[in-house]
């Protein structure tokens, strides 16, 4: 049962990374950062045209990693402010293990995918 979890979860996980590269002019391989990033723009929905210095970009990860981590019980959606940044609060403490930590975020990327019906 494990394996076959497992088998679907890298049949999905190929199809995000599919997603990503036939949507978006990245040059070469786009890591998970990338992804995250992607996320945090269209969770923010002000990304077109528009200039971000690096604390907005470290803004910008935290909300994905936020929302994406939110279904799984991590972060509570709080709302957002008068300029329309998201803001969360952190329920419950993110594995420590950068393994685990890896395969949690990629399952959470999965899921906001599937979520936001933007895999087939």
């Amino acid at each position: 049962m494990k394996r076959k979890c497992m088998q679907q979860f890298h049949i999905n996980w190929n199809k995000v990374m599919s997603y990503i590269q036939n949507n978006f002019s990245i040059e070469g391989k786009i890591d998970i950062i990338g992804i995250i990033y992607i996320i945090g723009i269209q969770e923010l929905g002000k990304g077109k045209n528009r200039f971000f210095n690096q604390e907005d970009k470290i803004n910008i990860l935290h909300i994905a990693i936020c929302r994406i981590l939110e279904p799984f019980g991590y972060y509570l959606f709080l709302g957002k402010d008068k300029e329309g940044w998201p803001h969360y609060m952190l329920k419950n403490k993110i594995p420590f293990n950068p393994e685990e930590q890896l395969f949690v975020i990629k399952k959470a990327i999965i899921r906001y995918m599937n979520d936001e019906n933007i895999l087939e």
